[in-house]
């Protein structure tokens, strides 16, 4: 089982790694859903913690739906990510319509060549995810979606995310599940859902808030948990 912990500072990177974190979400503007940090964060969060860092490419909350003056930007914050020693991005991009808006995906995976890649919840706002997981999966660069399958907190909809974990599987694309996961119901979902990857961001930090920092033995204890389900 691979653990994906959100860090909004660099403290947050070391304790997630001390916890026994596999990778790193980076992210600023938490309470708006995560949007893209600044490069001086990115720089020294890989410096912080030997864990791969995959860096939120979002330059605001008002849509999923870019212009043309966004994709610049966030093609250049790709090429800033890159140059910092990231491993990689995570991204969304839907049309006016709500589902993804493929041309403005390929120039951005044309920019992150090489880096690892993440679509993140921007998923969860499609009306047919299975089509839409069949359309991620037809670019290699794209290791994995990460979704709640819904708007609701991910638990709530653990059989929508079964489905889409074993349509994945077909298709050769990790599901990450993600969203109001925690040591209460970790067990429960991954057994549910049988995903191999699981994100937090809450649920690793005291009283679920982020305004406290990553707590290694909330992470220590969900990998125990998890790792009891492997026995």
């Amino acid at each position: 089982m691979l653990i994906e912990v959100i860090a909004i500072r660099a403290e947050d990177a070391e304790a997630a790694y001390a916890g026994g974190a596999d990778r790193i979400e980076l992210v600023s503007g938490i309470a708006e859903g995560g949007l893209t940090p600044s490069i001086g964060l990115v720089e020294a969060v890989v410096k912080t913690a030997p864990l791969p860092v995959n860096v939120m490419v979002r330059p605001h909350s008002q849509s999923f739906w870019y212009s043309e003056a966004d994709l610049s930007i966030m093609l250049r914050d790709i090429r800033a990510v890159r140059e910092a020693g990231a491993a990689g991005i995570v991204v969304g991009v839907l049309d006016e319509y709500g589902g993804i808006d493929r041309a403005a995906l390929e120039r951005l995976l044309n920019a992150a060549e090489g880096l690892d890649v993440t679509f993140h919840r921007a998923f969860d706002e499609i009306a047919d995810q299975v089509n839409a997981l069949r359309q991620l999966a037809e670019y290699p660069q794209i290791s994995r979606v990460l979704t709640a399958g819904g708007l609701q907190p991910a638990p709530q909809s653990a059989d929508k995310i079964r489905q889409l974990r074993m349509a994945g599987d077909a298709l050769g694309i990790c599901i990450l599940g993600g969203y109001g996961l925690h040591a209460n119901n970790i067990a429960g979902f991954v057994r549910q859902t049988g995903v191999r990857e699981v994100h937090f961001g809450g649920g690793v930090r005291q009283a679920g808030s982020f305004k406290e920092k990553v707590d290694p033995e909330l992470i220590r204890g969900i990998r125990e948990l998890l790792s009891r389900l492997q026995e």
